[in-house]
């Protein structure tokens, strides 16, 4: 299959058309359907973008992004299509708009080919929370794809589109790209517009590509960024060429000391993440461990907020305005009760009473509040890693991907975002590149976190590491 925007065009050159690549894939999508990675294929309005696109490449009118296939995650709003956020709250649900991100890949020639999986609002490690079962991981089907994104990774691992986007939250992209041997980037909050992203975390969700090569991670972040009227929150900051000039010859590359450190990470993922270290350093480069004593810090500190957060985005969803409405329920309240009680999965429901518990009068300051202040900490922190060091590297994930069924505790499950929340809490672009092989068989990868806006940066240095 068609893996990269390279070899698509590469196509659309030798005379295939638009059409016959989106049937390609369409075929390949059947094949591999006991991924569960899509919960829909939108195979007769993807062909008819095909063949708009393919006028406009006969008449030399077609974008950037003529002829590639994006699978967009159950969390994103496309006009006329339904997006559940792989809930059955949201049960037959149809956009009424399309989000920014994904309109301006559309305007750019982009075809959208269907909504991935992905665990329920986004609300996941593993992809097994999901309403409509757990995404399977290509490489080995026993194991999980990562989470939330899951169906995002899966489809771009096993060629069932050209790219796809997703969402980061605490990790959501970086780690299933992790676990499937993608490239996963969660750009500087506010560098791409939530517009049309169904929130979890308003202050911590970021949409960002999964991609099978950071050329084209760069063309579709370019797209994708900017400012936007209907987001607030997005960046009115230029957006510049990615992958454009060239880094300082030497660089200075904090490591966290404590990531190696953690309870249970792989000692496969230590070495690889040392020998890393040990080709920098003998190409001259600055690599300095150092201390982050936070890191016990982040995974509570992310779960108080973003489950205040989610108590107060999630209570629109009612069982009167929208989506489901429990058939049993008589008068308001009842409606409430049974159709939130009925349509939210069991993680879910978790969250938000964890998220309405620390905002409860009595409990506000102790938790919320105190949480936010540890968020400046860390923020403070970081920030002065980076007057220092130009990006900070560390392992994405502690491990390769697990089994289905093999974590059990949500505690334990929480803990799997250990080396992830942090630049979530912070706002600061981190990229997940694949970077290592496992013993095992799977893939694992190296995170590197940047500087605020220094996407560029951050993918010339990726360029870097992987030459």
């Amino acid at each position: 299959m068609y893996r990269t925007i390279g070899e698509v065009k590469a196509q659309l050159s030798a005379g295939k058309t638009v059409v016959s690549i989106v049937q390609d894939y369409l075929t390949e999508i059947e094949k591999q359907k006991e991924l569960n990675a899509f919960l829909e294929v939108f195979t007769e309005s993807v062909l008819e973008q095909a063949q708009q696109v393919d006028e406009k490449i006969k008449s030399g009118t077609a974008g950037r992004l003529a002829g590639v296939v994006i699978g967009i995650k159950d969390n994103l709003c496309y006009k006329g299509h339904k997006v559940s956020a792989s809930s059955n709250i949201l049960h037959g649900f149809e956009s009424l708009f399309t989000g920014t991100a994904v309109q301006r890949l559309i305007d750019e020639g982009a075809v959208i080919i269907g909504r991935l999986n992905c665990d329920e609002f986004a609300m996941g490690s593993s992809n097994e929370t999901s309403a409509f079962g757990t995404v399977k991981n290509p490489l080995d089907p026993s194991k999980v794809a990562g989470g939330s994104s899951g169906g995002s990774a899966a489809a771009v691992a096993a060629g069932l589109c050209t790219a796809s986007l997703g969402s980061d939250t605490g990790g959501s992209i970086r780690q299933p790209a992790s676990f499937t041997g993608t490239y996963g980037l969660k750009p500087t909050y506010g560098r791409i517009s939530r517009h049309g992203l169904i929130a979890y975390a308003s202050s911590f969700d970021q949409i960002g590509p999964f991609t099978n090569s950071l050329e084209d991670t760069a063309l579709l972040l370019q797209i994708m960024a900017g400012k936007d009227a209907y987001d607030s929150t997005a960046s009115s900051r230029e957006v510049p060429a990615y992958m454009d000039g060239a880094l300082p010859s030497k660089i200075k590359v904090a490591v966290l000391k404590e990531s190696f450190e953690t309870k249970g990470i792989d000692p496969e993922v230590v070495s690889t993440t040392e020998a890393i270290i040990a080709d920098l350093r003998s190409k001259g480069h600055e690599v300095e461990l150092v201390s982050f004593p936070y890191l016990d810090y982040v995974v509570p500190a992310y779960y108080v907020l973003t489950t205040a957060e989610a108590s107060s985005n999630l209570s629109r969803f009612d069982g009167v305005h929208f989506g489901y409405r429990s058939p049993d329920a008589k008068g308001v309240e009842e409606t409430y009760k049974k159709s939130r009680s009925e349509g939210f999965g069991k993680e879910v429901k978790r969250r938000i009473m964890a998220g309405t518990f620390v905002l409860s009068h009595g409990y506000y300051d102790a938790y919320y509040t105190k949480a936010q202040k540890v968020r400046r900490v860390l923020q403070t922190k970081t920030d002065e890693i980076f007057r220092s060091y130009d990006f900070i590297l560390l392992p994405t994930t502690p491990s390769t991907a697990f089994e289905q069924g093999g974590v059990k505790d949500p505690i334990q499950m929480y803990l799997q975002d250990i080396f992830t929340v942090h630049a979530n809490l912070t706002g600061h672009p981190a990229l997940s590149i694949p970077f290592g092989n496992h013993s095992n068989g799977l893939p694992f990868g190296i995170q590197i976190i940047g500087k605020p806006f220094d996407e560029n940066g951050l993918l010339n240095f990726a360029a870097y590491l992987e030459n």
